[in-house]
Formats: C-alpha cells, sequence, structure tokens
C-alpha cells in the first residue's frame, strides 16, 4: 500500500472517530433510528477506534519519512561516486 494512501486513511478514519467522539453526532443519529440502546457501548468502540486511526497515520508519516531518508542516502551515495 502507498504512503500515501495509508496517511489519507488515517486521517480521514481519526477525523470521523473524532466527530463522533466529541460531538452527539452518534446520539442524535441513533436515536432518530431508534438504537439508542447502543450508546452504553460507544466508548468501548470509538475511543479504541480513534487509537488505532491515529496510529495508522502515524505508521504511514514514518514510513513517509523513513522512504525520503532512503532515497536521500541514496542520491547522495550517487553523488559522491561520480
Amino acid at each position: 500500500m502507498k504512503d500515501a494512501t495509508i496517511i489519507k486513511t488515517g486521517v480521514i478514519g481519526t477525523v470521523i472517530a473524532a466527530i463522533c467522539c466529541f460531538t452527539p453526532v452518534l446520539v442524535i443519529g441513533l436515536g432518530v433510528v431508534g438504537l439508542s440502546a447502543w450508546l452504553g457501548w460507544l466508548d468501548y468502540v470509538l475511543l479504541p477506534t480513534l487509537a488505532v486511526f491515529v496510529g495508522v497515520t502515524a505508521y504511514g508519516l514514518w514510513r513517509r519519512q523513513r522512504a525520503a531518508a532512503c532515497c536521500e542516502t541514496d542520491t547522495k551515495a550517487t553523488k559522491e561516486t561520480r
């Protein structure tokens, strides 16, 4: 998977999970649909989901930084051999 795709997935997931954690979007949505009994379990699902997506974003950024450092090292080595 490309680094940009990993970062986009992580950021989008983090934003959606953060919106659902810190605003009453799910409370209103589940109440309207008639699934308000699930509201007691939201904390057990949303906070770990937020942590996972923050981790995915960090992993994508780490891979991008590592790839950039690797390419920079290769470029320096090529210039030195000339």
